[in-house]
């Protein structure tokens, strides 16, 4: 294996900061996680220290990068990919951040995306963004720091400091403060790209009063985004992919043909089906989002997203008790038989797609005095089944085109009850790849393709192997009972 070219990536996501060393086959030859605190100043609000997510980036990366060498091979690139919409903001000069980091998953944007609706501009975002007027996106994030500390309006018109997403940050950081820039992936979940044109957009940028000179270079997926200061590694290296973490992870499940989807079982769950040239419109409050730009050629994807799946499980671990470790539901799941009519609905966050309900809350439903920690655990699983359901119809209404499969990968895609019960659900075969780390791999795919380590995406494609298929084994009667359960569940939720 001596000096084999291989490549760091860095995975940068919203519990914990992984960096895994792969070689050509997309084999792991070293990785290195951390988590890092989760801060929750208000009802609705998250937000995570920026110095801790640049800290345990590095640490991890640099620790990967040892390992690996060790080993015998060299990293030759580095690619980065990250939780997406979280918004940060930096003076140039100094480097330093102004407040904490807004997560994704934050609402405090809420009432604002609410004024902008009243006023009729959801249409003219949703067009041009192909997004919602939702708080989960970047640009009202920005916009609500800067109408929060208006001594920051002049300086952000005089270019003085820089907005950007996860990646540019650390871009930012890694280069030594020499490049400033992001992905076409990342700037399409802003609310201010204009995915058509693929430009920031000024007339977006007027409406929620964000100065053009704050916002990073948009540059392809595959793209030179500078050397690393060479005291970060010992050395300078090229950093030469990036994409949003579930773009990522569709690069990484080689989902390349108009029609392929996977579905990401995370912290949340984002199903992304690619819908090649052609930007699709969706009539089921789905997202049209840009899959990758390669070559200055964009391919659009429509995604949905589900904004609690590991963290409802994590949250029957961490604030109920009722089970030890995340493994221990799938056990419990499969010890009964049903959950006995209970239906859990995690809107612990509000709801996304199809719904885009930022108020709704979570709720237990069904309950009896037989029901029990089983039944309460199984529906917790059964409702990110239900929720993958909701979404896919949505896909095959809004495209035109039946899916044939589905590709999965995340943390959760290691339960082999919930794989069972989704392919059942869903009436479909389920493929869990050998790497189900397919976030990292689509970045170290996406620099190798840069470096000329892989030709093109055939090459990419032939790489991509199965480690077990789930079949659907549900009886169509009983498919559609649970179905409508999970339906009037969700009517008293939304309600």
């Amino acid at each position: 294996m001596t000096d084999q070219p291989l490549i760091l990536a860095i995975d940068q996501g919203t519990t914990s900061s992984r960096a895994i060393v792969f070689d050509q086959s997309g084999t792991i030859i070293a990785t290195s996680q951390q988590e890092f605190r989760q801060i929750f100043p208000a009802d609705g609000w998250v937000e995570h220290h920026p110095l801790e997510i640049w800290e345990t980036t590095l640490t991890t990366a640099r620790e990967a990068l040892q390992t690996a060498e060790q080993k015998g091979g060299k990293v030759s690139a580095i690619g980065i990919t990250n939780q997406r919409e979280t918004t940060l903001l930096w003076d140039r000069q100094t480097g330093q951040t102004i407040g904490n980091a807004i997560v994704w998953q934050d609402r405090r944007t809420s009432d604002q995306c609410q004024k902008l609706k009243e006023k009729s501009l959801e249409k003219i975002f949703t067009e041009r963004t192909g997004l919602l007027l939702d708080p989960y996106f970047s640009g009202t994030k920005l916009a609500w720091i800067l109408d929060k500390n208006p001594d920051f309006r002049q300086p952000a018109e005089q270019g003085k400091l820089a907005f950007g997403t996860v990646d540019s940050f650390l871009l930012w950081r890694l280069t030594g403060g020499q490049v400033h820039a992001t992905d076409a992936t990342n700037a399409s979940r802003t609310l201010i790209f204009n995915i058509h044109t693929q430009k920031w957009d000024d007339e977006l940028l007027e409406i929620l009063n964000i100065p053009k000179p704050l916002l990073p270079e948009v540059k392809d997926c595959a793209a030179d985004f500078g050397m690393t200061a060479p005291e970060i590694f010992g050395r300078p290296i090229p950093i030469c992919g990036i994409a949003g973490d579930q773009q990522a992870a569709s690069i990484g499940q080689a989902c390349f043909q108009p029609g392929m989807v996977k579905s990401t079982y995370g912290t949340g769950c984002f199903v992304m089906m690619n819908t090649g040239d052609k930007a699709v419109r969706s009539a089921n409050r789905l997202l049209t989002t840009v899959a990758y730009r390669l070559k200055g050629e964009t391919s659009y994807a429509l995604e949905g997203s589900i904004f609690s799946a590991g963290s409802a499980v994590q949250w029957l671990r961490d604030a109920l008790g009722l089970i030890e470790t995340a493994a221990q539901s799938e056990e419990l799941a499969a010890g009964i038989s049903s959950t006995g009519g209970v239906y859990m609905v995690p809107a612990f966050t509000g709801l996304g797609a199809p719904h885009w309900d930022p108020q709704a809350r979570g709720a237990l439903l069904g309950l009896t005095r037989d029901s029990g920690r089983a039944e309460i655990v199984r529906a917790t699983l059964e409702s990110i089944s239900y929720q993958t359901a909701d979404l896919l119809h949505g896909m095959e209404s809004d495209s035109g085109i039946s899916i044939e499969r589905l590709r999965v990968d995340g943390g959760m895609a290691a339960n082999n009850w919930l794989m069972d019960f989704l392919a059942g659900i869903l009436d479909l075969p389920v493929d869990r790849p050998i790497v189900t780390e397919t976030t990292a791999l689509g970045v170290a795919y996406l620099a190798g393709l840069q470096t000329g380590l892989y030709k093109n995406l055939e090459d990419i494609a032939q790489s991509w192997q199965l480690h077990r298929s789930f079949k659907p084994q549900l009886a169509d009667d009983r498919r559609k009972q649970l179905l409508e359960g999970w339906q009037q569940a969700l009517k008293r939720v939304l309600a």
